[in-house]
C-alpha cells in the first residue's frame, strides 16, 4: 500500500457553533497527513459556517447546502470526496491526533478493502480528558453477522466517528437513507447495511476517538412522523443481518432487539404498534408490552401504562440531569428502568 493514501474526512454540520471548532481542529491535527477534509453546512443559522470558513484551505473544503438533513449532507460530502478510505465525523465529535494512522496501519498490513475498521471511543460532555473509554462486545474483531448479533444482544453500539471504512465498501453500501433521518437512527441503519457488504470487522485498540453526548440530540421520537421513521430504520437494520445470517440466534437477536425499542411505540400510533408486531410475528416471535421497574408498577397499576412510562422518564431525566450538574438537556435517550 501506497504510504500517502488519501483518506477523506466528511463532516455534516448544522447549528453547532459551540462545538464546530474544535472538532475541525482535531480533523487538521491527524498525524497521517494524507487527508482532506470536506464540511457540508447543512443551512445553520447560527455562526457555525462563520466558524467554518476560517479554517478553509487547500486541504480543507466548505460546501454550504440549503438545510436538507444530516443524510444529505454526509451524501453530499461523499460525493465530492477523492480519498480511497473515508472517515464519518459529526460535527461535535473529536479524532484522537494518531485515529486515522492507527487504522490505516491496518490497511498497511494487507488488511483487505472490504474489512471495516472499528475504533475505541469514549463518551464525553465537556471536556474531553475526562471522556470514559467503556469497552463492550463489539470492541473485538468479529464477523459483520455476530457484529450485529452482539449489538442487539448486548444493547451496544458503536458511533460513526469510530469508522473507518474503505471507498469500496462505501460505494457497495450505498448512500445514507434521506428517509431515516427525522428519527435520527439514520447512523444504525446505514452502519448494518455496510455490515451486509463487509467480510469481516477489524478493532483497532489503539484508534481512539471522541463521541460528545449532552447536548442536542439527534434522536427524535417525538411525532409520528419520526416515529415511523425509526420503524423504518428498526425494520430495515434486522432484515440487513437476516440477508448474511437468517438463524435462529438472529431472529432471537433480532427479536430482543425490537422488544428493547418497543417502548417508543407502545403508547404511540396504533399502525406503527401493529406493523412492528406483524414483522415481530414474522420472525417467530411477539412484541409484549415494555415492563416497568418495581417502584412505576403501582402507577402502572392504577393510571396505567402511559403516566408510569411519563413518570418513569422524567424521573431518570432529572437523576441523570443532576449527577451531571446539568440544568439544560433537550433530549436523552431513556429506557424503561
Amino acid at each position: 500500500m501506497s504510504p500517502n493514501q488519501l483518506v477523506s474526512i466528511l463532516i455534516p454540520a448544522y447549528n453547532k457553533e459551540e462545538w464546530i471548532a474544535a472538532t475541525i481542529s482535531s480533523a487538521l491535527a491527524q498525524t497521517w497527513n494524507d487527508t482532506e477534509i470536506i464540511i457540508v453546512d447543512d443551512g445553520s443559522t447560527d455562526r457555525t459556517l462563520e466558524i467554518i470558513r476560517r479554517f478553509e484551505s487547500k486541504k480543507m473544503k466548505v460546501f454550504p447546502q440549503l438545510n436538507q438533513g444530516a443524510c444529505a449532507a454526509r451524501n453530499k460530502a461523499y460525493s465530492l470526496a477523492q480519498g480511497t478510505y473515508i472517515q464519518w465525523l459529526d460535527a461535535d465529535d473529536l479524532l484522537h491526533p494518531q485515529k486515522i494512522e492507527a487504522q490505516m496501519s491496518q490497511v498497511r498490513n494487507g488488511t483487505d478493502s472490504r474489512c471495516l475498521l472499528t475504533a475505541a471511543f469514549g463518551s464525553f460532555y465537556f471536556s474531553q480528558e475526562r471522556a470514559r473509554f467503556q469497552s463492550n462486545g463489539l470492541w473485538q474483531d468479529l464477523s459483520p453477522a455476530n457484529w450485529i448479533i452482539t449489538s442487539f444482544e448486548q444493547r451496544v453500539w458503536m458511533n460513526p466517528t469510530s469508522w473507518l471504512v474503505s471507498r469500496e465498501l462505501t460505494d457497495a453500501a450505498g448512500p445514507w437513507d434521506l428517509r431515516l433521518a427525522p428519527s435520527g437512527a439514520d447512523d444504525g441503519e446505514y452502519l448494518h447495511r455496510v455490515l451486509t457488504k463487509s467480510q469481516h470487522v477489524k478493532f483497532c485498540s489503539e484508534s481512539k476517538c471522541y463521541y460528545r453526548i449532552g447536548n442536542l440530540s439527534s434522536l427524535n421520537h417525538n411525532s409520528e412522523r419520526a416515529l415511523s421513521s425509526l420503524s423504518l430504520a428498526l425494520i430495515l437494520s434486522v432484515q440487513h443481518l437476516l440477508s448474511i445470517e437468517d438463524s435462529a440466534n438472529a431472529r432471537k437477536a433480532s427479536l430482543q432487539f425490537l422488544q428493547d425499542w418497543f417502548v417508543y411505540f407502545y403508547s404511540g400510533p396504533a399502525k406503527l404498534v401493529e406493523e412492528l408486531r406483524a414483522f415481530a410475528r414474522s420472525l417467530g416471535g411477539h412484541l409484549s408490552e415494555p415492563k416497568f421497574n418495581w417502584k412505576y408498577a403501582p402507577i402502572r397499576h392504577v393510571f396505567g401504562w402511559t403516566a408510569a412510562n411519563a413518570v418513569c422518564k422524567y424521573v431518570r431525566t432529572r437523576r441523570m440531569l443532576a449527577e451531571r450538574g446539568m440544568d439544560n438537556l433537550f433530549s436523552l435517550r431513556s429506557k424503561v428502568e
